[in-house]
């Protein structure tokens, strides 16, 4: 298939006025290079005091935060007083380890603005349901990080030029909408953090910051009053990673607070499965065209190293999706956009100001408006999405393999906040081409830090599995880690010792 050359902008040539720089956090304080798990091991060893992690993120994200720009609200004295008073024989696998949490859950003593100026900036009184299952890991959040003004699209850029830069090269995007958590652990402040899903939120920004990004079953994970209530529950919580076994950790963990009624239990994965996978791989996506060259090539070559650890692969899969699928599932992101601009102040508070709703919020809700009359067949569709899940996995494969996005980061800009919704919609839904579909099916997908462009940014390569096969998505995450270290920044692949990033002060 020849690739298309007919996209809606050169989304690699848009520039700014900014000096393009790799931004790293890793230095030789009580963090280290270790990923979240090392970081508690170390806490239980007592070589380290959660104190001393939580102050060292601190001074990490205070190095990095005025370049990259990816927190909302600090709390550092809040963390610090619960790092000195963790529970002594703790058994919570992240018992100190520092995090934040994304601008968009509820976490008492901390505004939710979720990204928009329209929301009243008023503390939370409690842990939403998420949050409470988050902190039973143990970790310690010392900030809230942003997002795009709900969560709509697949950056972290804000109107008047407010953004969060990827660390790899700050002239690009970090992806969205969890692309403040993203640029934290990216960049080395954290080792962990949270972000949630719903049209691709965990994975673009761990595919375009080079970081594991689990989006699980739906029902897998608990959620948070702003989206409980919604008719087709698309969004899922999870946590960006550099490393699998983070994930892993992480899932296990959730699970023993609260397991899923409705899912087989994934229990704690440590390893490569010993059974060899039929996988299916999809170069391109079915509803929006060819993906750009580079990120075939990195697809591709993952598909050359399943071959030989040994998986059969399946080149050339097609999935039966409907046509109609693209614009249900923009129809219904408008209507929850129409909901929010109608009925604003019943859900945040009586100082929700609609007259400050960003341009794509506005534009989301001004069509789906003029598009109410479909709103019965496109919720009917979408839910049928979800019941018949299995006859969108194609027969015979345990796995899917994909690219994560339809084309490489874009440069902070070309998803800017203050654009006209027109162009923004045109250019975010050729970008986003394969994410959205396991939102309205339920089912898991990984995206995982395979591949690199020309010029060594990251690209992010998916896995998808049936509804609860999110261990067979680990076991095989694992896999490739071990064969071909992921091509993230985490430790073994970019610190400070090999001098893939640059130090802030440099």
């Amino acid at each position: 298939m020849t690739t298309d050359t007919s996209r809606p902008a050169p989304y690699e040539q848009i520039r700014e006025d900014h000096e393009s720089r790799r931004v790293s956090a890793f230095t030789g304080d009580a963090l280290g290079t270790h990923d979240a798990t090392g970081v508690a091991e170390e806490i239980r060893s007592g070589r380290i005091s959660a104190q001393e992690a939580v102050d060292a993120a601190i001074s990490r994200v205070e190095a990095v935060d005025p370049v990259l720009g990816a927190t909302m609200v600090r709390d550092f004295e809040r963390a610090r007083r619960r790092a000195g008073h963790l529970p002594k024989g703790t058994s919570a696998p992240f018992a100190g380890v520092p995090s934040a949490i994304k601008d968009n859950v509820h976490h008492a003593g901390l505004p939710m603005t979720m990204g928009s100026d329209a929301l009243p900036t008023a503390a939370a009184t409690e842990d939403g349901p998420f949050v409470r299952q988050f902190l039973s890991t143990g970790v310690v959040p010392v900030a809230t990080t942003t997002c795009p003004p709900f969560g709509w699209t697949a950056t972290t850029e804000r109107p008047d030029g407010r953004v969060t830069r990827n660390p790899w090269d700050t002239g690009y995007s970090s992806g969205g909408s969890s692309g403040g958590s993203a640029a934290l652990v990216a960049s080395g402040a954290l080792p962990i953090a949270h972000g949630n899903d719903g049209g691709g939120s965990i994975r673009i920004p761990a595919a375009v910051c080079g970081l594991v990004g689990l989006k699980s079953s739906r029902g897998r994970l608990l959620g948070d009053p702003t989206t409980d209530q919604a008719p087709i529950k698309i969004v899922v919580n999870g946590v960006l990673t550099r490393t699998v076994r983070d994930t892993a950790n992480f899932i296990a963990a959730a699970e023993r607070y609260q397991p899923s009624r409705a899912l087989p239990p994934v229990g704690l994965v440590e390893g490569p499965g010993a059974r060899r996978l039929r996988i299916g791989m999809m170069l391109d996506s079915p509803l929006i065209g060819p993906s750009d060259p580079q990120t075939r090539a990195a697809v591709e070559a993952v598909g050359a190293l399943l071959d030989g650890l040994g998986h059969d692969l399946e080149a050339d899969v097609e999935l039966p999706i409907p046509q109609f699928f693209k614009t249900d599932f923009e129809d219904y992101w408008g209507l929850l956009a129409l909901a929010t601009r109608a009925q604003g102040k019943g859900q945040y508070g009586k100082d929700f100001d609609p007259a400050r709703l960003d341009r794509l919020t506005l534009g989301l809700a001004a069509k789906a408006k003029r598009r109410l009359v479909r709103t019965p067949m496109v919720l009917a569709r979408l839910a049928a999405t979800g019941t018949g899940a299995e006859r969108l996995f194609p027969r015979g494969l345990d796995l899917l393999l994909t690219p994560t996005l339809c084309h490489t980061t874009p440069r902070i800009g070309y998803l800017a906040g203050d654009l006209d919704f027109e162009t923004h919609m045109e250019r975010l839904t050729q970008y986003v081409g394969f994410t959205p579909l396991h939102n309205a099916s339920g089912q898991p997908s990984i995206s995982l830090p395979l591949g690199r462009t020309d010029d060594g940014r990251p690209i992010g390569v998916m896995f998808s599995a049936r509804r609860g096969q999110e261990r067979l998505l680990l076991e095989l995450a694992f896999e490739l880690e071990a064969a071909a270290p992921l091509r993230g920044s985490g430790p073994g692949a970019l610190t400070p010792q090999d001098g893939a990033f640059a130090r802030i002060d440099d």
